[in-house]
């Protein structure tokens, strides 16, 4: 038996997209193959990036990761066309307590708040804003909003359920980083990514890589073909969301896209990627972005 981690954030979408891949409530997989098996591994989207480039010994198999990752970690992880997250025209939120224009917020006596410096939306904020051209803390997501909140930053960056609730909170939009980064682009924005190691067959045998990919997007598949299901599981990811909310988070993020990012899907990491390595804020991405089909 091969036993495959797979890592991905606390968050509906992830957890609508690979449920069948580990059963509910201990019950069978809905989608399994003699041989392989599948472990449960949940963790913030940071933590996993961090993850990603620590020890050997603690890497996982496939995970959820930022696409601005990817460059750090490129030697030893590679793309799967299914499981992203892409933002056709909408993505994480730049918020705060009052209406600001973005030259406020170059200002040097002001703080924005991020999820961390590996992620997409801080790689999107630093292209939008320029490198260097800013101040920042890194703040964890689940604290973020309050911390705009309370005043201790003048703006923040939120992801996962805080796309949906910052306005509930009295929070003022500045800029969605998705809408700016397709203005800027003509693209869509690839925000979390699934990436597989590249090692699997030679750590497990010829044919192993192809065999999870094939599985791994036949659990996205029948999961959007199950959507009621995989929602009633999502909710309890949804951290206060209610039940339609949820479901409107779930199909913001997994759609066409995730069950294969296609041509164009690509086209927007390579895009994404070239950029942050040309404005200094990554190294090149490797050479072979996706494995698979």
């Amino acid at each position: 038996m091969i036993e495959i981690s797979l890592g991905h954030s606390p968050d509906p979408d992830d957890a609508f997209m690979w449920w069948p891949l580990f059963g509910i409530d201990g019950g069978a997989p809905a989608i399994s193959e003699p041989g392989i098996r599948f472990m449960q591994v949940c963790d913030d989207i940071e933590t996993l990036n961090r993850r990603s480039a620590g020890p050997v010994s603690a890497l996982l198999d496939v995970t959820a990761m930022s696409c601005a990752n990817l460059p750090l970690v490129g030697d030893r992880y590679a793309l799967t066309a299914c499981g992203s997250s892409v933002g056709d025209g909408y993505g994480p939120k730049l918020v705060a307590r009052r209406p600001m224009t973005l030259d406020e917020l170059r200002s040097a006596d002001r703080v924005i708040a991020v999820p961390g410096r590996r992620t997409t939306s801080f790689l999107a904020l630093s292209l939008m804003l320029g490198p260097g051209r800013f101040r920042f803390e890194e703040v964890p997501f689940d604290e973020l909003m309050e911390r705009v909140e309370d005043g201790t930053f003048a703006a923040g960056v939120v992801i996962h359920e805080g796309q949906l609730l910052f306005g509930a909170r009295g929070l003022h939009l500045v800029q969605d980083l998705g809408a700016w980064w397709q203005g800027h682009s003509g693209l869509p924005l690839p925000l979390g990514v699934n990436a597989v190691r590249r090692d699997l067959d030679t750590r497990h045998g010829a044919g192993t890589l192809a065999r999870v990919i094939r599985l791994l997007r036949e659990s996205v598949a029948h999961a959007m073909d199950h959507r009621e299901t995989g929602v009633r599981y999502a909710m309890r990811f949804a951290r206060g969301m209610q039940a339609d909310l949820a479901g409107t988070f779930v199909d913001l993020y997994v759609n066409r896209w995730t069950l294969d990012c296609g041509p164009r899907g690509r086209e927007a990491v390579d895009r994404l990627l070239a950029e942050a390595s040309s404005a200094g804020l990554s190294p090149p991405a490797p050479k072979q972005v996706f494995v698979g089909a």
